[in-house]
């Protein structure tokens, strides 16, 4: 068997709700989903969500291969592009052709994807994440709630600039997630808006009022040395890594203890996860994929690996024109028997139904506000210019 060729092909997912975090976010949202077709000799076809960047530099890597040698294949991938390396945009390329690598293994084999890789349980523990930074109160409540009628009993809050009202929030995350006899575990997911100092006054004083579970991406993702320091000065956990992209960029933070809970985005794909799963596992760190909304695949082999502590969910459908073997129940997600990873897509109706999404631009979350970690006062007052 041998792959000839790949369609590129792009749909959106309406979150039918405001999205993003303290960095912007987008109302209405509706955000891009590209996906990877790769095609093969025998007529077998797989199927990678996540990114389209440098798809056509990547492919020779693997053209006339044997998809069936995935790992090899991805590190023929990475050296395609050693000159200019791999990092940002160029490895959610790797990571969407990866997936589709797997998915094309595993068919092959005529099993799911998390069967192939060795799990026992088809149960992927997860943890309720709604991109909320622009819900009211009510919206809050609301979406958390349900939420939690599909069995969740933990989640997480997109905030980091006014206290007052994240320590609120966190309760009404809290008495939403309350019903299913459990005290709820809470999380704070600050995206990299303040310095050590701000971390550690901000979190403290949180403390104060609640019990925070974990507090997610405090500092910028390469801080290895903030981070450790921060870890020793808080009760909660510290939880970075969704970012990070490639293996090489863990060790400093590996080194210097620096983080509690290892995240890895799912974007970034299976194998790359797989690897980051097995040294924080070397190390008895948890590992926690973020955004299986991004890439289902990640969510197979997070039941494969013995430090699996809980998935990130932030919404219970899927892309248009796009179905997943999966059920969102007993706060978490059962995945199905469909061999491969259990994606399905209509192409033709994907074709006649495009929608353009504002995802990145200014005021939303994948840009940067220029003065994070630079306020002194950490929410502006209403009608201020954000300098």
């Amino acid at each position: 068997m041998k792959i000839t060729g790949y369609r590129c092909l792009r749909t959106f997912r309406d979150w039918g709700r405001p999205v993003g975090d303290v960095n912007g976010f987008t109302d209405p949202g509706i955000s891009a989903v590209p996906i990877v077709v790769l095609e093969t000799d025998q007529g077998i076809e797989g199927i990678g969500m996540g990114s389209h960047h440098d798809i056509d530099r990547l492919f020779p890597a693997i053209e006339g291969e044997d998809p069936r040698a995935v790992t090899a294949l991805y590190d023929r991938m990475l050296a395609r592009v050693f000159k200019a390396g791999h990092s940002g945009a160029t490895f959610g390329g790797i990571g969407t052709l990866d997936a589709a690598l797997w998915d094309l293994k595993a068919k092959l084999a005529g099993e799911p994807l998390w069967r192939l890789l060795g799990a026992r349980d088809r149960f992927v523990s997860g943890y309720a994440s709604g991109l909320d930074i622009a819900l009211d109160d009510d919206q809050l409540a609301t979406w958390y709630r349900t939420m939690g009628e599909r069995g969740f009993t933990s989640g997480k809050l997109k905030g980091g600039r006014d206290l007052d009202a994240d320590i609120r929030r966190l309760g009404i995350v809290a008495d939403a997630l309350s019903g299913n006899g459990v005290t709820p575990a809470v999380m704070l997911d600050a995206n990299e808006s303040w310095n050590l100092k701000q971390a550690v006054r901000y979190v403290t004083a949180i403390e104060e009022h609640r019990d925070l579970t974990w507090i997610e991406e405090p500092l910028r993702r390469w801080d290895a040395a903030g981070h450790a320091r921060l870890s020793t000065a808080i009760r909660a956990a510290v939880a970075t890594g969704e970012n990070l992209t490639g293996l090489e960029q863990f060790t400093p933070l590996f080194d210097r203890g620096a983080v509690d809970i290892v995240q890895v985005g799912c974007v970034w794909g299976v194998t790359h996860f797989l690897r980051v799963a097995y040294a924080a596992h070397a190390r008895d760190l948890p590992i926690s994929p973020v955004g299986l909304t991004a890439n289902p695949a990640v969510a197979h082999a997070a039941v494969a690996v013995p430090n699996h502590l809980s998935s990130e969910v932030q919404d219970l459908g899927s892309p248009f024109g796009v179905s997943v073997d999966q059920q969102f129940i007993d706060g978490g997600v059962v995945l199905g028997d469909q061999p491969g990873s259990g994606i399905t897509i209509d192409e033709d109706a994907i074709a006649v139904n495009q929608r353009s999404d504002s995802w990145a631009v200014s005021e939303a979350p994948q840009v940067r506000s220029h003065r994070a970690g630079l306020r002194l006062v950490a929410d502006a007052p209403a009608g201020t210019v954000d300098r």
